[in-house]
């Protein structure tokens, strides 16, 4: 997983990465192996601090019992791909 795979896979996996998230409400036990699971491939999939902070409330999240449902990849995606794109636009100024 790297920078150079497609919003379109990173969305389609974040997906998949938030279903395995409900896994735990049918087999508690699998958040011992998700939480830290979850993390590592958010660090994967997001580079940088905000990939780091992401990783660390996935992990929280994940862990924590009934506050798992939260769709953390996703967010961490719109977040990414949405917001932070209109951040990083240039400004053109128009010289006359």
């Amino acid at each position: 997983m790297n920078d150079s795979m497609s919003k379109n896979k990173k969305l389609l996996l974040g997906l998949l990465f938030d279903g395995c998230g409900y896994i735990s409400y049918v087999f508690p036990p699998f958040d011992f192996v998700w939480a830290p699971l979850s993390a590592y491939l958010m660090a994967k999939l997001y580079k940088g601090t905000s990939g780091k902070v992401a990783a660390a409330i996935s992990f929280i999240e994940e862990a924590i019992p009934f506050i798992d449902f939260i769709p953390t990849f996703t967010l961490m995606w719109i977040y990414t791909y949405v917001f932070s794109k209109s951040e990083g636009k240039e400004k053109v100024i128009e010289v006359k």
